[in-house]
């Protein structure tokens, strides 16, 4: 579990100082979800305060490292869960995402992600970040595992009460094939777009090979991938963080030592107000709060606020119109591979525009699933650090874009398929 959704009993800190004690009276709908379905809750993993990071060096416990590569992050925020998949200390953990915390983190530690639709886990007893993007799913080794797990936390209708975001869907199911069940081209009739904006400036040379070997695989299977352009890609990101950041500052005003953290000295009211938000709360968190506060203030809301959120419907329906052609689009899930610990602590916009390729999805609503996308075939292996590959769809339409995750990741599992010459690849070499 994410040290950000509650368990009851059980220390849940969203590892901030500012909820060091603190100590949930229940638990939230996603614990009962996977104690009824007869899960063994190990323990809490790691991660960014409140979300806020991407790569668990914003805790107020010591970072997470890398297992592939001690010397690198795993992501963040929900970069403990990652890690703890990545290592095999568990079968599956529970993220959270607002901008990509799911699958960003997946991408760095080479494991599976799903970003479920917003509404379609239920959000309550989650410590909030952002309410309108706030999204719980599954990490796992693979497709399977993490359809199993969503199966048993997806909305079914009776959280309605608790969380009215949630909205119930269909079962995923978990029957999937076998390598030997699948059709020499199981991907025959489905059809990927390729956000060209993606590949662009920002996109390291070894993520962009990685995506582009699977982008042969899929090919290879029968797929059709089309190269298309995104109009809205680039004001999204700028979007995400003013209506993540104003969102943010008004739900983080309630950790104030009173209501909810530490206990505040009385004595002064103002001082020690200022002086417990000073010490409980990190610089990250800090910073976050004071853009929010900023764009929310008389004269800037509009400027601000109310702009991104035409960018938002924008990014929406350009999205949604491509998805009603295409199966799923396709993207690196990072700009590049796993960050070296410290780089970006001192400089906090490389860490945001490492949010370029997740954070539309978000803005959008839909479901995305990350995969380790594969290796060249010269690569040197002992400077390996995995990328991801992302996978895109339609409201609501997570049972499609497992089933179509699994085709790839089972047939990618020592195929010894040739890939053949690319349509794909001439729009872009």
């Amino acid at each position: 579990m994410k040290d950000n959704i509650c368990h009851h009993g059980c220390g849940t800190s969203a590892c901030s100082d500012a909820l060091r004690d603190h100590r949930p009276t229940y638990d939230a709908d996603v614990v009962t979800k996977l104690r009824g379905s007869g899960a063994i809750l190990l323990g809490r993993t790691n991660m960014d305060e409140f979300g806020m990071g991407s790569t668990t060096e914003t805790s107020a416990n010591a970072p997470t490292l890398n297992p592939w590569n001690t010397a690198h992050v795993p992501g963040g925020s929900s970069g403990g869960s990652a890690a703890a998949v990545s290592a095999q200390l568990c079968v599956g953990a529970l993220g959270t995402d607002t901008g990509g915390s799911i699958r960003q983190p997946s991408a760095f530690c080479g494991v599976v992600g799903l970003k479920p639709t917003y509404g379609a886990v239920s959000r309550h007893g989650l410590i909030s970040y952002c309410s309108s993007f706030d999204t719980i799913g599954p990490i796992a080794s693979s497709v399977e595992d993490v359809a199993y797990i969503f199966e048993s936390i997806r909305c079914t209708g009776e959280e309605r009460a608790s969380d009215s975001t949630s909205a119930p869907r269909r079962k995923v199911g978990s029957n999937f094939s076998s390598f030997d069940a699948l059709r020499s081209r199981p991907l025959h009739n489905k059809h990927f777009g390729v956000i060209a904006e993606a590949l662009g400036p920002g996109i390291s040379s070894t993520v962009k090979e990685s995506f582009i070997e699977s982008v042969r695989h899929i090919e290879s299977l029968g797929g059709t991938v089309d190269l298309i352009s995104c109009e809205t890609f680039h004001t999204g990101l700028p979007a995400y963080y003013v209506l993540a950041l104003s969102q943010a500052s008004s739900n983080l005003a309630r950790y104030d030592g009173i209501r909810f953290g530490g206990k505040a000295n009385m004595n002064s009211f103002e001082s020690e107000l200022d002086g417990f938000r000073g010490s409980a709360l990190g610089d990250e968190v800090r910073r976050r709060i004071l853009m929010g506060t900023y764009m929310l203030s008389a004269g800037y809301s509009d400027e601000y606020y109310t702009r991104a959120k035409f960018v938002q419907q924008s990014v929406c329906a350009e999205m949604r119109n491509y998805l009603s052609t295409y199966d799923a689009l396709l993207t690196p899930a990072t700009p590049t591979t796993a960050y070296s610990i410290g780089n970006t602590l001192a400089d906090p916009l490389q860490m945001y525009v490492g949010d370029m390729t997740t954070v539309n999805v978000n803005l959008a609503g839909l479901p995305a699933l990350v995969l380790r996308s594969l290796l060249r075939p010269d690569h040197p292996e002992d400077t390996y650090l995995p990328a991801g590959l992302q996978l895109i769809g339609s409201h609501f339409g997570e049972r499609e874009l497992l089933e179509l995750g699994h085709i790839i990741e089972v047939c990618s599992r020592g195929s010894g398929c040739e890939f053949p010459d690319s349509q794909f690849l001439g729009h872009i070499l």
